[in-house]
C-alpha cells in the first residue's frame, strides 16, 4: 500500500470515527434528554399514574372577646366521607346500606335532603316540605328540573325517577327511599373521583370507632377528622355573632331575572358541601374568618393502586376576629337587665301583665366601640339547632335582637335633641323661659298638659331637662319645627345608621312629609312620641354624642382582625368620626346641666351614686291599651358617665316597663360594672362565679340521679325565660298614661304611687 492508499485509509477511518462519535453524542443526548429532563414525564406515562386532588379544609378562624378570650372557635369533630377513587369495584348500594346500618346502630343519621318521606302502606310517597318555606320550594322545584320533571310532578313520579335513574328497583321501598335520598345528596355533592362525599357529619367517638372496626369490608369509607363551630361562651352576643351553615341550594345555584345561571360560590373556591358564616359577625367577615383551604393529592396508576398519597398545599387557617366586647363585663350587664325586669315585675308589674323584653347597649364614648349589647330574652348558641322550634315558637322572641333591631318611641329621651337644637340654632338661650301652668293652649282644639312633677312657672332649658318639661319642650318644638329639631336628632345619631358591622334596624324621625302630619304632631314628636321610633343601639350612639359635646363617632363591634397563628394584629378599627356639631356657645354645656340633675329627681340608687351620671328617662306609650285610651309604657333611658369626663354611654329600652325612671337601677349596675372591668375586679369576680359554679355542678353529679338530672336541665339562658310573656289586657294598669298624650292619670291600687317613683315624665290629662 502506497503513501497515498495509506492517506486515504486514515482519512476514512477518521470519517468513520467522527461519525460514530456523532452517533453516540446524539444518544447520549437523547438519553440525558429522557432520563434528566423529561424523566418524571416518561416515567409517570410508563407506569400510567394519574393525580387526584382533594380539598382539605382549613380550621375557621376565632372570634375572641376584647381580653382574648375565645367566644367562637373551632373544635374537633369527625365526619363519614366517602372516597369513590379508594372504593375500586365494590358494590356502592351495599357499602352504602352497610354504612347505613352501622350509623343506625350508633344512633346516628347521615345527609339526607330529600323533601319526601317513607312510603305509606300502600306504597304512595308524599313531600315533606314546608308550604311557607321558600327554601323548600325552590328546592323541589330545582330537584324536578334536574330530574328533568314537570313542576307538577308528584312524588311518586321523582321517587319512581330516583328508583330507574340509580337502579333501586331490587330493593325494598324502604331501602329504595334510602339510598334514592343518599344518591340524591351524592347528586348534589358532585360525587366523582376528583370529589369526596360527605355521607355524616359530626359523628361520635363511638361511631368512629366502629366504622373503623369494619374498615377492610368497607373500602373507601374514610373518617376524616375536620372542624366545627364551637361557641366556648355561647351566651355572649349570639344574635350579633350570628351563625354558620352549610351552604344551601340558593346561595350555591344563583338565577337571576334573565335566566341566567352562575355558581358565586363555586367561583371563590367553595364546594358545595361546605360551610360558611350565614347571618352576623361570622358572615361579615366570612372571608378574614375562613382561612385557605389545602390539597391532597392521591395518585393512582393504570392498574388502579394508590402509589402515592401527599399533602401538596398545607390549609392555612382563618384569622382571628377581636371584638370591642369584654365577655364579663357582657355577662355583668345581661345580668344586671334581667335583674332590673325583674325587679320591675315584682315591685310595680305586680298584676298579670309584665315587662317581659328588653334591651341595653354600652359604648364607649371615646372611639364608639360597642362594649356590652344585651337583649332579654335571650338564646343559647350551642342550642340553637336542637331547640330552633322552642325559641321561635316563644312569644317573647328571644331569637330577635333588640339591641340592634328593636325600634321604639323614644319619649322624653328625645328632648336633650330638641334642646340641642334649640340652643345651636339661636332659638333660645340659658336665660330664655317657657311658662309651665300644666296646660299648653298655644290650639284651640288640642290642649296636651304636664304634670308640673317638681317644677312650675317659668322655666328654663335647665330646669326643663332635669324635670322633663313637657310645656317647654312642646312650644319650643313647635316654634324650631320638626325640620329643625329632626336635622340635629340625625346628626346625633337617631333615625339613621350608626355603622355597626351587622345588620340595624334605621328607625324614622316624625317629619312633614309623614301622610298623618298635623301642627299638632310637631309638638308630641318633639317630646318624642309622633312617628319617631328609635333603636337601643341608636339611644346608646346618641347618648356618646352627647357626651362628645357633638362629636359622633362609627359605633363598631370588631376591634383587630390578628393573626391566628402569631396573635399579630393584621388591621385595626380606628375612630372614625361620622358627623359633628359644632355647637354655639355653651350648647352642650347647658344640656349636661340639665341631664346631671335627672338623677336627683329619680328614687333609688342613682340619686346618690358617687360618680356624677348625666342622663334622661323615657316614659314613651305603646300602642296597646289596657282600659280605652289608656296605653302601656316602655321604660327609656340615655345616659352617660362620669358626667365630667365621659366614658360610657348608655341606651336602654323596657317594653312594658312602665316609668323610664324605674331603670335607674340599672344604669348603676352597668356603671359598678364597668368601674370593676377598669380596675380588674371584675375578672376576679367573674372567675370566682364559674369556679363555684364548677363545684357546684360537681357536687350535684355526685348526689343526683342522672335521669333526674337530665330531666331538670334546662334549655337556653335561663334568664331569657320570664314566666309571662304575652301582652294581654289587664286592668292593672300603669301608675299614669304615657307623657304627650291626652290620658287621665289612672292609679292602681296594687301599685306604689307616682310621686314614690318621683317620675319626671308623667302627663297631666288634656283640658
Amino acid at each position: 500500500m502506497n503513501q497515498n492508499e495509506r492517506k486515504t485509509v486514515a482519512r476514512r477511518m477518521i470519517l468513520l470515527i467522527a461519525v460514530a462519535c456523532v452517533i453516540m453524542g446524539l444518544y447520549v443526548m437523547r438519553l440525558i434528554f429522557l432520563q434528566l429532563v423529561n424523566g418524571d414525564d416518561f416515567k409517570a406515562k410508563a407506569t400510567n399514574t394519574t393525580d387526584y386532588n382533594f380539598t382539605v379544609t382549613a380550621a375557621r378562624g376565632d372570634i375572641v372577646d376584647s381580653a382574648g378570650r375565645r367566644i367562637a372557635t373551632t373544635a374537633t369533630s369527625y365526619n363519614v366521607v366517602l372516597n369513590k377513587l379508594l372504593m375500586g369495584d365494590r358494590d356502592l348500594d351495599t357499602m352504602l346500606q352497610q354504612i347505613v346500618e352501622l350509623l343506625r346502630a350508633n344512633g346516628e343519621s347521615w345527609n339526607d335532603t330529600l323533601l319526601i318521606g317513607q312510603a305509606d302502606a300502600a306504597g304512595n310517597y308524599a313531600f315533606t316540605d314546608d308550604d311557607t318555606s321558600t327554601s323548600d320550594q325552590k328546592q323541589l322545584a330545582d330537584m324536578k328540573e334536574t330530574l328533568g320533571l314537570q313542576q307538577y310532578a308528584t312524588a311518586n313520579d321523582v321517587m319512581e325517577m330516583l328508583v330507574e335513574k340509580n337502579d333501586l328497583q331490587d330493593f325494598s321501598p324502604e331501602w329504595q327511599r334510602v339510598l334514592a335520598g343518599i344518591h340524591y345528596e351524592m347528586d348534589r355533592q358532585a360525587f366523582s373521583n376528583v370529589n369526596n362525599f360527605v355521607m355524616a357529619e359530626n359523628v361520635s367517638t363511638l361511631a368512629v370507632a366502629t366504622i373503623k372496626e369494619h374498615s377492610l369490608q368497607l373500602p373507601g369509607v374514610e373518617i376524616v377528622e375536620t372542624s366545627a363551630r364551637s361557641y366556648d361562651q355561647s351566651d355572649i352576643i349570639p344574635a350579633v355573632l350570628g351563625r354558620v351553615g352549610k351552604i344551601t341550594a340558593e346561595k350555591w345555584k344563583v338565577t337571576d331575572s334573565n335566566g341566567q345561571v352562575t355558581y358565586p360560590l363555586r367561583e371563590k373556591g367553595y364546594n358545595m358541601n361546605d360551610v360558611l358564616g350565614i347571618s352576623g359577625l361570622e358572615s361579615v367577615y366570612e372571608d378574614e374568618l375562613r382561612g385557605k383551604d389545602g390539597v391532597e393529592t392521591i395518585t393512582r396508576n393504570s392498574d388502579g393502586v394508590i402509589v402515592d398519597t401527599k399533602l401538596t398545599t398545607v390549609p392555612e387557617p382563618g384569622h382571628t376576629v377581636q371584638l370591642t366586647i369584654d365577655s364579663n363585663f357582657q355577662r355583668a350587664v345581661d345580668k344586671a337587665l334581667a335583674d332590673n325586669i325583674d325587679m320591675i315585675n315584682r315591685v310595680y308589674n305586680t298584676g298579670t301583665m309584665k315587662a317581659a323584653a328588653g334591651a341595653v347597649v354600652v359604648l364607649d364614648v371615646k372611639d364608639g366601640s360597642v362594649l356590652a349589647a344585651s337583649n332579654y330574652p335571650s338564646y343559647d348558641q350551642n342550642l340553637y339547632a336542637a331547640n330552633y322550634s322552642e325559641y321561635s315558637s316563644d312569644p317573647s322572641l328571644p331569637l330577635f335582637n333588640r339591641a340592634l333591631q328593636g325600634l321604639y318611641t323614644p319619649g322624653s329621651t328625645f328632648k336633650p335633641a330638641v334642646a340641642v337644637a334649640a340652643l345651636d340654632s339661636g332659638l333660645i338661650n340659658q336665660y330664655s323661659t317657657v311658662y309651665c301652668n300644666g296646660v299648653y293652649n298655644y290650639f284651640k282644639d288640642y290642649h296636651p298638659r304636664c304634670t308640673r312633677h317638681g317644677h312650675s312657672g317659668n322655666i328654663d332649658v335647665v330646669t326643663a331637662i332635669k324635670w322633663s318639661c313637657n310645656i317647654f319642650f312642646y312650644d319650643v318644638g313647635r316654634r324650631l319645627t320638626s325640620d329643625v329639631y329632626d336635622a340635629y336628632a340625625y346628626k346625633l345619631g337617631l333615625g339613621q345608621r350608626t355603622g355597626v358591622e351587622v345588620g340595624e334596624a334605621v328607625g324614622r324621625l316624625t317629619t312633614k312629609s309623614d301622610s298623618n302630619y298635623t301642627a299638632s304632631l310637631d309638638v308630641q314628636a318633639a317630646i318624642g312620641q309622633g312617628n319617631t321610633v328609635v333603636s337601643p343601639i341608636q339611644l346608646a350612639t346618641y347618648a356618646a354624642t352627647l357626651a362628645n359635646n357633638g362629636t359622633r363617632y362609627r359605633t363598631h363591634f370588631v376591634k383587630a382582625i390578628l393573626d391566628t397563628n402569631t396573635g399579630e394584629v393584621l388591621s385595626e378599627t380606628k375612630p372614625e368620626v361620622m358627623d359633628v356639631i359644632e355647637g354655639t356657645g355653651n350648647t352642650f354645656e347647658l344640656v349636661r346641666q340639665g341631664m346631671k340633675q335627672v338623677p336627683s329627681t329619680i328614687s333609688g340608687k342613682i340619686s346618690s351614686y358617687p360618680v356624677p351620671i348625666a342622663c334622661k328617662t323615657g316614659t314613651p306609650q305603646r300602642s296597646e291599651t289596657y282600659a280605652p285610651g289608656k296605653h302601656y309604657l316602655n321604660a327609656m333611658m340615655v345616659a352617660y358617665l362620669p358626667a365630667d369626663d365621659p366614658q360610657i354611654a348608655i341606651g336602654i329600652s323596657i317594653e312594658y316597663g312602665g316609668y323610664g325612671a324605674r331603670t335607674g337601677d340599672l344604669v348603676v349596675d352597668i356603671a359598678n360594672a364597668y368601674f370593676a372591668l377598669k380596675d380588674g375586679s371584675l375578672a376576679q369576680q367573674a372567675e370566682a362565679e364559674k369556679e363555684a359554679e364548677q363545684a357546684q355542678q360537681e357536687d350535684q353529679a355526685q348526689t343526683t340521679d342522672p335521669a333526674q338530672a337530665a330531666a331538670g336541665q334546662t334549655t337556653g339562658n335561663a334568664a331569657a325565660q320570664p314566666a309571662q310573656m304575652t301582652p294581654a289586657a289587664d286592668t292593672a294598669a300603669p301608675e299614669t298614661a304615657a307623657e304627650g298624650e291626652a290620658q287621665p292619670a289612672v292609679q292602681d291600687e296594687q301599685q306604689p304611687a307616682a310621686d314614690t317613683e318621683q317620675n319626671p315624665d308623667a302627663i297631666a290629662p288634656e283640658n
